[in-house]
């Protein structure tokens, strides 16, 4: 049996922001970004340029040559798109023509995966650190006490990772505050609706190959070794203040 875990409008908020739920309307979406979440900081989705990477390469898990192409190809033609794709709706929902029909529907399916995949990346390049450490004791303890141990949550988020296609991403879902290992073959597939990320990991082949090529277990189990845990729980605290 467990509680519950009581949101604070803040949390609501800001899980709005990050996921783009309009839904909750234009005065709360601002609400939440004047509450500048950290998860939200000098992101692409913000500023409509790339959000600067913290590293070149992490020795152990991925060299440059992986790093570089993936960083600008794959989360740099996301953010491009993204960026086009919101400049061409706001110009078609100020003009006069209906806003109707296949072409229309595409758009908004597609920025919104664009939207996604922006966010993804920024996560998943954010939470990994060449020198890591060991994580501090308030997101160690939320783990130990929904999986049994770190070590117990780590072989849980590897048999994630390993049955996803996009996405592997530990996540506090925010209707019930548990925390869930999310396996994602999309974008915009297989998410918690309200959750926020904590740990991402990339497990499309462009995150990889370079490095590994078919050998996908093995990216996956150097993937946790290499966590941010600082970074982690940062994000951590921010969802649980």
């Amino acid at each position: 049996m467990f509680h519950p875990n009581r949101l604070s409008r803040r949390q609501v908020l800001q899980t709005a922001t990050v996921l783009g739920v309009g839904a909750v309307g234009a005065a709360l979406a601002a609400e939440a970004r004047a509450a500048e979440a950290p998860i939200a900081s000098n992101s692409g989705l913000v500023t409509g340029r790339p959000k600067p990477l913290k590293y070149e390469e992490i020795p152990g898990l991925l060299t440059r040559e992986q790093v570089a192409p993936h960083y600008q190809a794959h989360y740099g033609g996301a953010l491009k798109r993204f960026v086009a794709l919101e400049d061409e709706l706001d110009k078609l929902l100020r003009g006069d023509e209906k806003l109707t029909g296949y072409a229309y529907g595409a758009m908004h399916k597609d920025q919104i995966s664009r939207m996604n995949s922006v966010l993804l990346h920024e996560l998943y390049f954010d939470n990994l650190v060449p020198t890591p450490g060991e994580p501090r004791d308030d997101i160690r303890t939320a783990l130990e006490n929904r999986f049994g141990s770190l070590d117990r949550w780590a072989e849980d988020f590897r048999g994630c990772a390993m049955a996803a296609n996009g996405w592997a991403i530990l996540a506090r879902d925010a209707v019930n505050g548990r925390l869930y290992n999310v396996a994602s073959d999309l974008h915009e597939v297989g998410v918690l609706w309200l959750g926020q990320p904590l740990a991402v990991c990339d497990l499309y082949e462009h995150a990889f190959y370079v490095d590994y090529q078919n050998r996908k277990q093995e990216y996956v189990d150097k993937f946790v070794e290499y966590l941010d845990w600082d970074e982690i729980d940062r994000r951590w605290l921010t969802l649980s203040a």
